[in-house]
């Protein structure tokens, strides 16, 4: 048995927090539901319906409920994706955002609300450069832009 992780990030949806993990798993292949809890005769949503799960998606366990509309998720939180390629950033971009919205840096909200970060990984380096203009030039790039383009922020790092 595979020890539990000590923290682990919960998710309250209102009642569609099955069609969500269904979402997630089906765009972070690999990604698995490690368990679930069903609503019986007594429990709070209708009999058979999901009442709280647990999942795994590139490695993260995340916990989700069916909790009611007593609470909604929040631009506070989000699950930051880093991402090593454009294609990778392309992709996440267009199936996560689908149905949902498109923000400024790399942030979106999909159709149920969580917030996500699409981050190519190249970002973090070109930020942390030594040359504090090199980095500066990076910064007012990457202000600029929804999406994230690798190309565009490599170019403002090397002044082009």
């Amino acid at each position: 048995m595979t020890a539990r992780p000590k923290i682990s990030t919960c998710l309250w949806f209102n009642d569609n927090a099955e069609e969500a993990i269904n979402f997630y798993l089906s765009v972070f292949p690999g990604g698995e539901i490690l368990r679930s809890v069903r609503n019986g005769g007594h429990g709070p949503g209708p009999e058979g319906s999901m009442l709280a799960a647990t999942i795994r998606i590139e490695g993260h366990e995340i916990d989700v409920i069916n909790g009611g509309p007593h609470y909604a998720l929040t631009p506070a939180v989000s699950l930051v994706v880093k991402c090593a390629t454009q294609a990778e950033v392309d992709t996440l971009w267009d199936t996560l955002g689908n149905g949902g919205k498109h923000q400024q840096c790399g942030w979106l909200n999909d159709r149920f609300g969580l917030c996500w970060q699409i981050v190519p990984t190249v970002l973090f380096d070109l930020l942390q450069s030594p040359d504090p203009a090199k980095a500066g030039r990076v910064m007012q790039a990457m202000l600029q832009m929804t999406k994230f383009d690798i190309a565009a922020l490599q170019r403002a790092s090397e002044g082009r």
